[in-house]
């Protein structure tokens, strides 16, 4: 049995260790793989029955490990099952939708955060062979790719934007031109952890012209300049302010979705409330609050003035207050509109402001996983909305 991993916050440790566990017990032939295989030493002491540990992305050592166990001579002989797998893989999420990663690492050192630890520093996938898997996928039928990475904007920074080939062209290994590349697959394609580097300015006319989805993720982390520099995350309030505004002049649809942290060590109330001013100037359309939590190994871990747990969670329902508030305001403008939303499940759909999981959901009657639909909103709660199919 393969156990995949996480071991960026204690819980998702806790959680992993736990999934090991359990996979022991079951048949007690585990091959660990993920994020917390980085740290080796640490799950061999509690669970030293397992096969092998591996870390994350390391498909080689995990079918080492398990060709070793049964014996098999490496490479595998021809399995007429394995084999007929097709290009685009085994996929984890429902045939109209995929993810589509397109670098490793990160090269912040961000002071909450241990990826580049356990990942690395940036690394770029060729741009030829991020295009020929999102046209493998589009032809398997998805209808939908979500760019996702640690840094999407930073993608060929590591490489110097080096002119890679597609479809006999070149192409230049950089963000703006890989969301001109994705856009002409003709799909919906969603951009996630994208940082606010200048050249995102670049991509909002894709947007506003109807060529990718005029959704951006980004990570603001939080408001308060001094707590942004504890962080070590770039940017300041007033620029991204001025940035949020400039994109929706340019794309007035945009939606915006961020994650914040609050009761990071040394955070005060007045720092929080500055937090809270951004958030009501700001207008985000889906948001994610999270109470600091340490991280063994993160360097913010030695930072002073930590803030009490009950102190933390009061900020952080506070911070959500507010922001229900927010999004319900701006759902109900969508009021008797009509809504280009994609089906997931009879009677639930996402439109174009909507990322599966994380964000709201559109509601209405019938359907199919997979379709379009055009839907007239006549309803709005504070994260959803509600319509009928025309």
């Amino acid at each position: 049995m393969i156990v995949n991993t996480c071991g960026f916050i204690d819980a998702a440790v806790d959680e992993s260790l736990a999934a090991i566990g359990e996979a022991l017990a079951e048949n007690g032939k585990v091959v660990v793989t993920g994020c917390l295989g980085a740290k080796q030493d640490f799950i061999k002491n509690i669970h030293p029955a397992v096969l092998a540990v591996t870390g994350p992305h390391d498909t080689p050592a995990v079918m080492h490990a398990v060709h070793a166990f049964l014996g098999r001579p490496r490479p595998a002989p021809h399995d007429p099952f394995i084999d007929l797998i097709p290009d685009i893989g085994v996929k984890l999420t429902p045939k109209h939708y995929a993810y589509l990663k397109i670098s490793e690492g990160c090269n912040h050192r961000c002071s909450f955060c241990i990826i580049p630890s356990m990942r690395g520093d940036l690394v770029s996938r060729p741009m030829a062979e991020v295009m020929s898997e999102a046209e493998n996928l589009v032809r398997a039928g998805v209808k939908e790719l979500l760019v996702i990475s640690q840094d999407t904007s930073a993608y060929g920074m590591d490489v110097k934007y080096r002119t890679g080939f597609w479809q006999g062209r070149p192409a230049k290994t950089n963000f703006v031109n890989l969301c001109r590349s994705l856009a002409e697959l003709n799909v919906w394609i969603r951009l996630h952890y994208v940082y606010p580097y200048p050249h995102v300015d670049e991509v909002v006319p894709l947007m506003a012209a109807g060529k990718i989805l005029p959704y951006l993720d980004v990570p603001f982390q939080h408001a308060s300049p001094r707590i942004l520099r504890l962080m070590k995350r770039p940017a300041s309030a007033e620029k991204v302010l001025s940035r949020i505004a400039g994109w929706r002049e340019t794309c007035p649809d945009i939606a915006i979705r961020s994650t914040f942290i609050v009761g990071f060590p040394g955070e005060s109330e007045a720092e929080f409330s500055h937090l809270l001013f951004f958030l009501q100037e700001a207008q985000l359309d889906r948001v994610g609050c999270f109470a600091y939590s340490p991280v063994e190994g993160a360097a913010a871990n030695d930072l002073p003035d930590a803030v009490p747990e009950a102190v933390k969670q009061s900020r952080r329902e506070r911070f959500m207050k507010l922001q229900a508030k927010i999004s319900a305001e701006k759902l109900k403008a969508k009021v008797g509109q009509k809504l280009k939303v994609l089906i997931d499940a009879p009677g639930a759909g996402r439109s174009m402001a909507d990322a599966p999981e994380i964000d709201g959901v559109v509601r209405f009657s019938g359907g199919r996983a997979g379709e379009f639909a055009e839907v007239l909103i006549d309803r709005a709660d504070q994260h959803d909305l509600h319509g009928r199919r025309l």
